[in-house]
């Protein structure tokens, strides 16, 4: 065979290989509402809660739930923002006296949360792709803030 032959057959190789592992390899999410339901969050948050909407009207990186609130307490809300493996490792490394970012296991390849005072949000990495969930409640302490968004992140890394 000719080396013109030769190319051309290992071209044909290697776009036939390419297409066969294609459909396999996971694409990034880019609509973060599809990868929770209300029936999630509700069991999550023990508060009915409505359809996601999104942060901008330009993309669908950003969804936000808001729980109804019980008599007495305040509103729950919960977003969940897709991001880069590089926003993820950046906000790993950033420490401060304000700011304090501790290792999770159990969800995705790594996680950690990113706490700033009361506020904390549980940053997750499963391949090439990354998230960040958090709960915004003024009834419930970190701890349970924390457990809420584990809970979470492990229902999107099941999506993924």
């Amino acid at each position: 065979m000719t080396l013109k032959v030769h190319l051309g057959a290992m071209i044909a190789a290697i776009f036939i290989a390419s297409a066969a592992i294609a459909p396999s390899a996971s694409a990034a999410p880019d609509d973060a509402c599809s990868l929770l339901t209300p029936a999630q969050l509700s069991a999550a948050l023990s508060v009915s809660v409505g359809a996601g909407s999104y942060l901008s009207a330009t993309t669908k990186k950003t969804c936000s739930w808001k729980g109804t609130a019980d008599a007495g307490k305040g509103s729950k809300i919960v977003t969940l923002m897709l991001q880069t493996p590089t926003a993820f490792e950046y906000g790993k490394s950033f420490q401060s006296k304000a700011i304090v970012v501790t290792p999770v296991s159990g969800v995705g390849d790594d996680a950690y949360y990113l706490a700033v005072s009361n506020n904390v949000g549980l940053i997750v990495k499963k391949g090439n792709i990354s998230f960040k969930v958090a709960v915004y409640a003024s009834d419930l302490t970190i701890e349970q803030k924390q457990a809420v968004e584990k809970t979470l992140a492990q229902q999107v890394v099941s999506k993924l």
